[in-house]
């Protein structure tokens, strides 16, 4: 279960979950198909140790998301879809003229590595301090396409403090992510990241992020889902829950009603829209599931805080 101070290395609770989203991105990028390629995915996940290459190698094999693996389908087509949306968000920051870029929670996320991002583009990003040693390690021989910086804080300490530390530059606008993180979060936590978030941008910056909303559908599909969720853990010899590391969704504020109510201009992503767009058309199973997600970019303009 969740403590206010917990704390994970790569294999341990919340940080599993960035390598089970890892092997989805292997999946996907090894499909001829693909609607992004992370080169790097495969080998971090290997590299967390053999139950997880198989679990790789699982994602893979389903990779389809044909008419026989629905159940499947529902999850990674979501993961996917945030995927797509968060790369697409970085591709029109930089076009903007964005160059500086906070990746909160950032995990394997491996953006500073195989996104084409412009010349003095300085990427920050923030995790616990075993996640990024992870990281680290296993692309050491990688060289960044832009000037990453990676900060081993909390997100529940004085983390604005220790990206002020790193060179951060409050005057200048930011393209913030928040991926896959809020409901590892309590709302009183996530409000308070907002505050943070808002008190560092200049005018111009903007914040990409994702929310899964209520609980998770209760169909035999989603059952069967997890079922088989369970049986792959199992066969790699992995100890995970994912509801255990979730904070509800009741009881905390919607992100897109928390920044039009601090002045900034909410953007909504439909994932069912985003996927057929990129020829990625879901079966109904999934389309409810998918709709259950909010993906969001909120952009602030010249107001004051």
């Amino acid at each position: 279960m969740r403590s206010d101070d917990d704390s994970w290395d790569i294999t341990e609770s919340v940080g599993a979950t960035a390598i089970g989203v890892a092997a989805m991105r292997a999946a996907e990028t090894r499909r001829p198909d693909a609607l992004f390629r992370d080169p790097y995915a495969a080998r971090l996940v290997e590299a967390a140790g053999s139950g997880w290459s198989h679990i790789m190698r699982a994602q893979i094999a389903a990779a389809g998301g044909t008419e026989d693996r629905p159940v499947y389908s529902s999850l990674a087509a979501m993961l996917i879809a945030r995927t797509v949306y968060f790369d697409e968000y970085f591709a029109a920051a930089s076009a903007a003229g964005i160059r500086q870029v906070v990746i909160l929670a950032s995990g394997l996320d491996a953006r500073a590595y195989r996104l084409e991002l412009p010349s003095g583009t300085v990427v920050f990003e923030i995790d616990q301090p075993k996640v990024l040693e992870f990281k680290n390690s296993v692309l050491a021989d990688v060289r960044p396409a832009a000037d990453r910086r990676a900060i081993g804080v909390d997100l529940r300490q004085d983390w604005p403090k220790a990206l002020w530390d790193n060179g951060f530059d409050p005057t200048a606008p930011t393209a913030w992510l928040a991926e896959g993180l809020l409901r590892y979060l309590p709302g009183e936590a996530q409000d308070r990241l907002f505050g943070d978030i808002a008190a560092l941008s200049a005018p111009g910056s903007r914040i990409a992020l994702n929310i899964g909303r209520g609980r998770r559908e209760d169909s035999p599909a989603m059952r069967a889902l997890r079922e088989r969720r369970k049986r792959l853990l199992a066969e790699a010899g992995i100890t995970l829950n994912l509801e255990e590391l979730l904070y509800p969704w009741e009881g905390r504020t919607d992100p897109r009603e928390w920044f039009t109510a601090h002045g900034w201009a909410v953007t909504a992503g439909d994932p069912v829209n985003l996927l057929a767009d990129h020829g990625r058309e879901q079966p109904e199973a999934a389309r409810a599931e998918l709709n259950r997600h909010i993906l969001m970019t909120a952009t602030r303009g010249d107001e004051n805080r």
